[in-house]
C-alpha cells in the first residue's frame, strides 16, 4: 500500500513545489520495493507479514495460513516485481489457493489452533471471518489487481461472485438481503460454504464501486483530467457512461472490440486524442468521448 499510494504523494509534492520532499519519498518508496523483494517474495506469492519473533506469516513454510489475499493484492497493484512477472504469478496463486465459487477467501488453509502471536485471525473456526472466510471488502483489491494485469475476464468473474445482483439463484444458501453486501461469506470447509454473514457491516460497496467504475470501466480521475482505460470482458461489447468531473460532464461510449488497452483508440468530440487522459472543459460544459478497445 505504501508503494501503491506513494507515487501520488510524490506527484503532490512536485506540483506544490516540494521537490526535496518528493525526492525523499521516492527514496523511501524504492527502499520499500527492495525490502518486499528481499523479504516478501515466497516463490509463488507474497508473504503476508513477519511476527514479533521474525517468523513468516502467509508463507509456504507455514502449516496453516500459508497464503493471504492482502499482500498479493496490493503488491500486485503496486507492480512490485513486475519486471519478473511476479504480480501475475501471485494472482495465479490466489486463483489456485484462495478462489472459491462464492468469492476469494482471506487466507488458506484456515488456522486450526489459536496462535497467540496472531491473535484474532486464529480465534474463529476455520473458514469463518478473518480465519479463511470470504472477507468481501478485500475481494475488489484482487479485481483491481487483475485489471492492472490486463485480465478483464478474471476481474469481472470475481465481481460477479460476491455481487448481490448476481446471487438471486442461491439465496436459499446465501441467506442475505438481496440488495446488500455481506461482510463475510462462509469459506472452505465450513458446514455451509456460501452462507453470508453480517450485512451492512463492510466497506465492500465502496471498494466495488472503485473496482467497477475506475478499473473495469477504467474511468478514473488523474491529475490533468479523466483517464479512460477500459478493462472490459467480452460479454460487454458496448458501454455508455456519464461522468461529472470538475464541473464538466463527460459522456463516454466504449466499444469493446478485444483490442486491449495497449491498442485502444480514443476520440474527443469527434477528434482523435493522443493520450487516454482527457482534460476537463469549463464548468457546465459537456465532452463526448468515443473509445475503441
Amino acid at each position: 500500500m505504501f508503494v501503491a499510494s506513494g507515487a501520488d504523494w510524490v506527484e503532490i509534492c512536485r506540483r506544490t513545489g516540494h521537490d526535496e520532499d518528493a525526492r525523499e519519498a521516492e527514496s523511501e518508496i524504492a527502499a520499500m520495493r527492495r525490502a518486499v523483494m528481499d523479504a516478501g517474495w515466497d516463490g509463488e506469492w507474497f508473504v503476508r507479514a513477519y511476527d514479533d519473533s521474525g517468523r513468516k506469516v502467509g508463507s509456504k513454510e507455514c502449516a496453516d495460513g500459508r497464503i493471504y489475499i492482502e499482500s498479493n493484492a496490493f503488491c500486485s497493484i503496486a507492480g512490485i516485481g513486475s519486471e519478473s512477472g511476479l504480480p501475475v504469478r501471485a494472482l495465479d496463486s490466489v486463483r489456485e489457493h484462495l478462489d472459491t465459487p462464492y468469492g476469494i477467501v482471506l487466507l488458506d488453509p484456515g488456522y486450526r489452533d489459536y496462535h497467540v502471536e496472531l491473535g484474532e485471525v486464529s480465534s474463529y473456526p476455520p473458514g469463518f471471518k478473518e480465519n479463511g472466510g470470504v472477507f468481501c471488502h478485500n475481494n475488489p483489491w484482487i479485481m483491481i489487481a487483475e485489471c492492472v494485469a490486463g485480465r478483464p475476464e478474471r476481474a469481472f468473474e470475481y465481481y460477479r461472485k460476491i455481487c448481490p445482483a448476481y446471487l438471486e439463484d442461491i439465496q436459499e444458501l446465501h441467506r442475505m438481503e438481496p440488495y446488500v453486501y455481506a461482510q463475510m461469506i462462509a469459506g472452505k470447509g465450513t458446514p455451509r460454504p456460501g452462507e453470508a454473514k453480517n450485512s451492512w457491516l463492510t466497506g465492500t460497496a465502496a471498494w466495488n464501486f472503485i473496482a467497477v467504475s475506475q478499473w473495469i470501466l477504467g474511468i478514473r480521475p488523474d491529475w490533468d483530467g479523466l483517464r479512460i482505460e477500459p478493462c472490459l470482458p467480452p460479454s460487454f461489447p458496448e458501454v455508455s457512461v456519464t461522468r461529472i468531473f470538475r464541473g464538466c460532464t463527460y459522456r463516454v461510449t466504449i466499444r469493446n472490440t478485444g483490442r486491449g488497452r495497449e491498442r485502444q483508440s480514443i476520440a474527443v468530440n469527434g477528434k482523435p486524442a493522443a493520450t487516454s487522459i482527457v482534460p476537463p472543459g469549463p464548468p457546465g460544459s459537456e465532452i463526448r468521448i468515443s473509445v475503441e478497445c
